[in-house]
């Protein structure tokens, strides 16, 4: 069973507590690093006051990078999966 560690994390001048696994940490604070890096960058460029629409923002981004990751991810298996099919034809065709 993994040992469990608490931390406190700042995002958008709010504090979390967090109970989370010990080999999760590091994710975790790249995690807090990239919202608040992002979060600053969003203030400066769009001059947005208000830290729930920054946060909102934040999270889109990060979201669709997740999305864009999958739907590219998944025509990158389908062009894999064509390419070996081709090959299996190629082999079926050449031991008959």
């Amino acid at each position: 069973m993994s040992e469990k560690l608490k931390i406190r994390v700042t995002i958008g001048d709010r504090i979390y507590p967090l109970t989370i696994k010990v080999e999760e940490e590091e994710g975790v604070r790249k995690a807090v690093k990239r919202i608040n890096d992002l979060s600053s960058k969003f203030e400066k460029s769009y001059a947005v006051q208000d830290k729930q629409d920054v946060l909102a923002m934040c999270a889109l981004q990060f979201a669709s990078q997740v999305e864009v990751k999958k739907v590219a991810d998944e025509l990158g298996l389908k062009n894999v999966e064509n390419k070996l099919q081709e090959i299996n034809s190629f082999l079926d065709s050449h031991l008959e």
